[in-house]
């Protein structure tokens, strides 16, 4: 109605009588959390008769009393990617509960474009940043992290920073040994990109499990985490020596590659080349042959991220978490 004062937290608190602090410390504390400002039947009282009255939070003034925006930027290397929009959206939903907003831009894995990006988030007062992009040699994060920046990793690791990601070379022991105890020997890797930890650690742990049982040293390649980039890894193994007799993708869409140039070369998956991918992404279970592949916890790696985060910004100081894979055997291995 034209001319209605707004209402306010002091008006929510007189029509239901207590204090607009206690408003406030209700209003902004999700679910079970409210309780430590008082009892249950307060609080949906309180929730209640705001949702009544129409009550809306004023961002701005909120960020005076808090010196903060309530925003968080997350940067990935494409939102497109399947896992990656998997982990936002886990970010997204723990971001919600914790009243805060998130929004995400893409770096294309380009060290360039990463610390644009970020620049650009900070120009929007984000009171931290998730960064989905970590490169090993963690460069740009490094100079971020020295101008006091709250940041979290997630999907890759990078140094000692904070980061919520899968326990990768367990991923990729998991994935040797169901191939070793198949009696599989003449393994391979399409490894993914040698600056990411994803690449790295899946690969370190197949290595190492290899090297356990004592069998041929796998054979590496690398390449982009896709489709093209599989095949053209798949290709270029191919085209090195001796047909191996099983291939373990770091990752689906890779192995997807894979299977497609196995296919064309007339070889059998999973006879002639057992084929185990990484992730368990829906196409997985949708190829001509079911996909073997490794599970990781995407969407919960999303949320625990913007848990960690929203720790370092109440002040602790929480440490790296790793999440359990799980082997997840179908008809291609």
């Amino acid at each position: 109605m034209a001319g209605q004062a707004p209402v306010t937290l002091a008006t929510v608190a007189r029509s239901v009588g207590v204090s607009p602090s206690t408003v406030s410390r209700v209003l902004n504390s999700p679910g079970d959390a409210a309780l430590r400002w008082g009892s249950a039947a307060t609080i949906d009282r309180i929730r209640t008769r705001a949702a009544e009255l129409g009550y809306r939070p004023n961002p701005q003034a909120a960020a005076l009393r808090t010196a903060r925006s309530g925003l968080v930027g997350v940067l990935v290397p494409r939102l497109q990617d399947f896992v990656l929009a998997t982990i936002y959206e886990g970010i997204e939903e723990g971001a919600a509960e914790h009243g805060i907003s998130t929004f995400v831009t893409n770096s294309l894995d380009d060290p360039a474009r990463q610390r644009s990006r970020s620049q650009m988030m900070l120009d929007r007062r984000v009171d931290g940043l998730v960064f989905g992009d970590a490169h090993l040699d963690h460069v740009v994060i490094d100079e971020i992290a020295a101008r006091g920046v709250p940041l979290v990793l997630v999907s890759r690791r990078s140094g000692d920073y904070v980061s919520a990601t899968c326990d990768d070379v367990l991923g990729g022991r998991l994935a040797a040994e169901h191939l070793l105890a198949a009696g599989r020997r003449r393994m391979a890797v399409l490894a993914g990109l040698e600056f990411a930890s994803t690449s790295h650690d899946r690969t370190a742990g197949f290595l190492a499990a290899a090297a356990a049982a004592g069998v041929e040293t796998p054979r590496v390649v690398h390449g982009p985490f896709d489709a093209a980039g599989g095949r053209e890894a798949t290709e270029q193994l191919l085209a090195g020596g001796a047909v191996p007799d099983a291939i373990f993708a770091a990752n689906d869409f890779a192995a997807i590659g894979a299977f497609g140039v196995l296919r064309d070369r007339g070889l059998r998956v999973p006879d002639d080349v057992a084929l185990i991918g990484y992730n368990d992404t829906p196409l997985a279970s949708e190829m001509l042959v079911p996909l073997t592949t490794v599970r990781s916890p995407m969407h919960r790696m999303g949320r625990r991220a913007i848990d960690l985060l929203v720790e370092l910004l109440e002040g602790r100081s929480p440490e790296p978490e790793l999440l359990a894979p799980e082997l997840v055997v179908r008809g291609t291995a």
